[in-house]
């Protein structure tokens, strides 16, 4: 081999391994740039779970009531009989005159529960109506009287009308 076709095999040598490392150097920065993102990605789902497990901890409490006192699936009918006849019964039991009763439609929005409702109106002492709205309300099985108006009754000074909306939330029968 002549002297001149040794440079010329040194000089091709040497543009390829100048090449060899510019693609070795573009491979090597794009699987970094590949694995910080990986880097990045896993410490911010990190933080999200750990943020997530600190704010569960302050639900748990609210959670573990939910799931001991979740009422048993129903339907909309049987849910507003029930609500009419409990709120008729524990008006006669406080010594209340129920005037009317009307059933409104049910408010099906929600994804996991669905609320019937009553409209009623009644009458009495002031006392009684207390005692009835205590025995209305019950947060451990999801009753609540949601809309109260009372208004002095025009024939009697020591009676009250009362026109209320009960609420009673049960998840739906399936």
């Amino acid at each position: 081999m002549s002297d001149r076709e040794k440079k010329l095999l040194t000089l091709f040598l040497i543009a390829g391994f100048l090449i060899l490392n510019v693609f070795l150097y573009t491979f090597y920065k794009n699987k970094k740039n590949l694995y910080d993102s990986d880097l990045t990605s896993a410490k911010s789902q990190l933080e999200q779970t750990i943020l997530f497990r600190e704010s569960s901890s302050e639900f748990a409490e609210q959670m573990a009531w939910l799931a001991e006192k979740e009422p048993k699936p129903a339907t909309y009918q049987d849910t507003q009989n029930a609500l009419q006849l409990f709120a008729e019964t524990q008006a006669k039991n406080c010594g209340l005159t129920v005037k009317s009763q009307e059933p409104l439609p049910t408010d099906d929005s929600g994804v996991h529960y669905h609320r019937a409702q009553v409209k009623i109106n009644l009458t009495g002492q002031e006392q009684a109506l207390y005692r009835w709205f205590d025995a209305i309300n019950d947060p451990d099985i999801f009753r609540t009287a949601l809309q109260i108006r009372m208004t002095p009754n025009s024939k009697d000074d020591t009676l009250i009308d009362c026109s209320a909306t009960l609420s009673q939330w049960f998840p739906p029968l399936l």
